[in-house]
């Protein structure tokens, strides 16, 4: 484990953290939004893979759109009318998707702020947020952490907490960009997803309430298949929550929510989560706002997000997983992504 300066931000110092497995896994996580910026994992042959998209500074990360590896919060995907009314008080958040929606925390959630790094270890680094009330008008003073472990032989677990002193809504996701074949579109990828039924949308990709059936659909990923389906004459885009089979904690048997394999089949990606939703979100929105880590190149399809969550506008959808959080109560969501 090793920590560096990566530039700054906001006037802060932003630090990244080296983690490294005894198998050859290499994790890279900046404080800038708490953000996983790097990932490398050793292959069968000998040889090593980068995994995830990120950007060479900073201030990609400042420039660049689509939250790439980052943590969002205090909100992850979206509110609708981004308004919602707690204990009989509304609360006006900023409409930063389409003039209409509230996206993944604001103006500047907290995938634009800068973490404090609060306690490392050989295989694991803890980032610590304070989000004031009223920041981009939620309630509450809201204490988050964003843990990274790097188990062996090349495993990210990522656990998020919070607190608060007043009830407030949190549904904080990890907005990591995978890709089992640096440089190709996604879409080749096979993938296999344990839920039989999405959260319906409208035309602002807001749940219209309704838990819909996979059946027949292109969201049938109940058995292994590539993610590329034909619409009016190229690949469908997906952005949309998946309500998962099970909800177990991470680490027991049959605990795996997505299973992604490499269009050769040479690398697999297995994604465990005691959450009860899963977006699956391949990527539309990323371009080349910045140099890539590493000269990677970054263009749309370049990788997909699987974001562990609450349901989406769960406040306005009193049947769905909800997001609201009490004083005396602790936010926790723990989530694996593990590369065989």
């Amino acid at each position: 484990m090793s920590i560096a300066p990566f530039g700054e931000a906001d006037g802060k110092k932003v630090q990244e953290i080296r983690l490294r497995s005894a198998a050859g896994a290499e994790a890279s996580i900046i404080s800038f939004g708490a953000s996983l910026r790097d990932l490398v994992v050793p292959l069968a042959n000998g040889q090593k893979r980068r995994v995830v998209l990120g950007y060479d500074s900073v201030e990609g990360y400042q420039a660049g759109k689509g939250s790439v590896g980052a943590t969002c919060g205090r909100v992850g995907n979206r509110i609708a009318g981004g308004q919602f009314t707690l204990d009989g008080k509304t609360h006006q958040l900023a409409k930063n998707e389409n003039g209409k929606t509230h996206l993944h925390g604001g103006n500047k959630g907290f995938a634009q702020r800068v973490w404090e790094v609060a306690d490392h270890s050989g295989n694991s680094v803890t980032l610590r947020l304070q989000s004031p009330a009223g920041e981009e008008n939620y309630p509450g003073n809201l204490e988050a952490f964003c843990t990274y472990r790097l188990l062996e032989p090349a495993t990210i677990r990522v656990e998020l907490t919070a607190t608060t002193d007043a009830a407030t809504l949190v549904n904080m996701v990890n907005h990591s960009y995978f890709t089992l074949a640096e440089g190709a579109e996604i879409w080749d990828h096979k993938m296999q997803i344990a839920s039989g039924f999405i959260t319906a949308l409208d035309g602002d990709l807001i749940p219209t309430g309704e838990i819909r059936s996979v059946a027949g659909t292109p969201y049938d990923f109940r058995s292994l298949r590539p993610i590329r389906q034909m619409q009016d004459g190229k690949p469908f885009d997906y952005d949309i929550n998946f309500v998962l089979d099970t909800l177990s904690p991470v680490g027991q048997a049959g605990d795996v929510a997505v299973k992604v394999v490499s269009p050769t089949g040479d690398l697999t990606l297995e994604c465990a989560t005691d959450e009860p939703g899963m977006q699956l979100y391949t990527g539309a929105v990323v371009r080349p706002w910045a140099l890539g880590v590493g000269g990677q190149k970054h263009f749309p399809h370049a990788g997909f997000c699987l974001e562990a969550q609450r349901f989406p506008d769960a406040i306005h959808n009193r049947h769905f997983a909800q997001a609201t959080l009490r004083p005396g109560e602790v936010y926790r969501q723990v989530t694996e992504y593990r590369f065989k």
